[in-house]
């Protein structure tokens, strides 16, 4: 065996070498993310404002920006030992078909039965839920995989799940609704009549197939109206990113254990839970000036917020009832077309990812529909892993990156996430497969009446 094949297809750390702890990467950021503000009074969030929506533990860390490390409570990372360490893995057959010099690794999340990433911070904010007392939690899910993680979650926990689907993925995706429904949740297509929120929508956008900010203001509405309820969301909030650095945090204790440093990092872009998790570690060094990694972020053409859309405040829902957030956005009216992008539908990114571009310290692409399930077809056939829509559109810029070494003959290594696993959306592969998949883009009129009515905030 070659010196180069001494490094293993799979690079996996001891249970030991596992992180005890969740890295904040606000803690070493210099200019921090925008607070959450109040639509009422635009003055910054109080955590007393916030307990009708959040369990009470999860606030402090969402609005904690100067602890760099929490401690991972023991259940959970008893919990946690059923998946993981996840492993690293080295694409030497991708790096084959393509005939680059480029050394390509993924941090593959998929080997649990949620199917992705997601479970990382449903089971710390089920945990956080039934350490308070409460009845149950209320949640918005887009392709599936979060409300499908957090079901999991809250059976271990037994605690109740009420999971508002976005109605196109609720349609496209009926196996991942049963998997939520065998682990006990009720699973409602979003908008519905069973909200006030919901019928406001319906009303405005007849026939609408729904969007993440749309069940996000279902969500929230069902938790503040029933006792003993809380909300709990799967991406964009600063909490959310916090326990999913777990990934980064492997990732790197990985790369390190073997002496690899990579050059490139990329990861999907929906509301940043994935992104925001594999980068931090990195982000981190780069923050202090100690690496220069190029980290990019990969959104789908047709819900744009990183490349085209405004840095401002705004909703984080179309319902317009919860905090105002400062980050890229398309606007909290804007509904993405019926798409496959899954769990990239949200109009806008995480405050904390947004600001570290606004700061160029990350790049940002966005790419079609089919081009992505080309290029997650290509990995399928070689790595042997179906991949989740979402985690495809990493695939596809990795690859990109992969054939520009190619043409200049560098040896750069690139890091990719691949979130999930795609076994719960073959309707998607069908119509890539059938010719019958589009590459909807939305035109500048379109997005301009969205921003239009973004919130005055002075």
């Amino acid at each position: 065996m070659s010196e180069e094949r001494k490094i293993p297809y799979k690079i996996y750390l001891e249970e030991s070498e596992m992180p005890k702890a969740w890295y904040n990467l606000r803690a070493d950021m210099k200019n921090k993310p925008a607070p959450l503000l109040n639509p009422g009074t635009l003055k910054p969030m109080t955590a007393d404002e916030l307990k009708p929506v959040f369990c009470e533990e999860l606030i402090k860390q969402e609005l904690d920006d100067t602890t760099a490390y929490f401690e991972i409570p023991q259940e959970i990372q008893d919990f946690y030992k059923m998946y993981r360490p996840a492993p690293l893995v080295r694409a030497y057959c991708l790096e084959k078909k393509l005939q680059t010099p480029a050394k390509i690794y993924y941090k593959f999340e998929g080997n649990n039965t949620s199917g992705s990433h997601k479970l990382n911070s449903a089971i710390a904010q089920a945990y956080y839920a039934k350490k308070q007392g409460l009845k149950g939690v209320t949640t918005e899910t887009g392709a599936g995989q979060w409300g499908t993680a957090l079901s999991m979650a809250c059976s271990y926990f037994d605690l109740d799940c009420k999971v508002y689907m976005v109605k196109i993925s609720y349609e496209q995706k009926p196996f991942r609704r049963e998997v939520m429904r065998t682990y006990g949740a009720s699973v409602t297509p979003s908008p519905s009549m069973e909200t006030e929120i919901g019928k406001q929508i319906l009303a405005k956008h007849p026939g609408t197939t729904g969007s993440l900010g749309c069940a996000i203001s279902e969500a929230v509405e069902a938790a503040t109206t029933s006792e003993g309820y809380r909300y709990v969301l799967g991406s964009v909030l600063n909490q959310v990113l916090l326990h999913q650095s777990v990934i980064g945090l492997e990732t790197k204790a990985a790369l390190d254990k073997y002496g690899i440093e990579p050059d490139i990092i990329i990861g999907c872009a929906g509301g940043g839970s994935n992104l925001g998790g594999l980068i931090a570690p990195f982000m981190r060094e780069k923050l202090r000036g100690e690496k220069g990694y190029r980290i990019i972020a990969v959104e789908p053409a047709s819900c744009p917020s990183f490349t085209r859309g405004k840095y401002a405040y705004d909703f984080c829902d179309t319902g317009m009832v919860c905090p105002l957030a400062k980050m890229y956005t398309l606007g909290s009216d804007y509904i993405p077309a019926p798409n496959h992008a899954g769990g990239l539908r949200y109009h806008g990114m995480s405050s904390t990812l947004s600001q570290l571009y606004d700061d160029g310290l990350m790049e940002a692409v966005s790419v079609k529909q089919t081009e992505v399930f080309k290029a997650a077809e290509e990995f399928a056939r070689v790595e042997g892993i179906l991949p989740a829509p979402e985690s495809s559109h990493a695939i596809k810029v990795a690859i990109d990156e992969a054939l520009k070494c190619k043409e200049t003959g560098e040896e750069k290594t690139i890091v990719f996430g691949l979130t999930g696993t795609g076994y719960f959306d073959m309707t998607a592969y069908e119509k890539f497969h059938d010719g019958k998949m589009d590459n909807y883009i939305p035109t500048d009129e379109e997005i301009a009446e969205s921003l239009s009515k973004l919130p005055v905030v002075e």
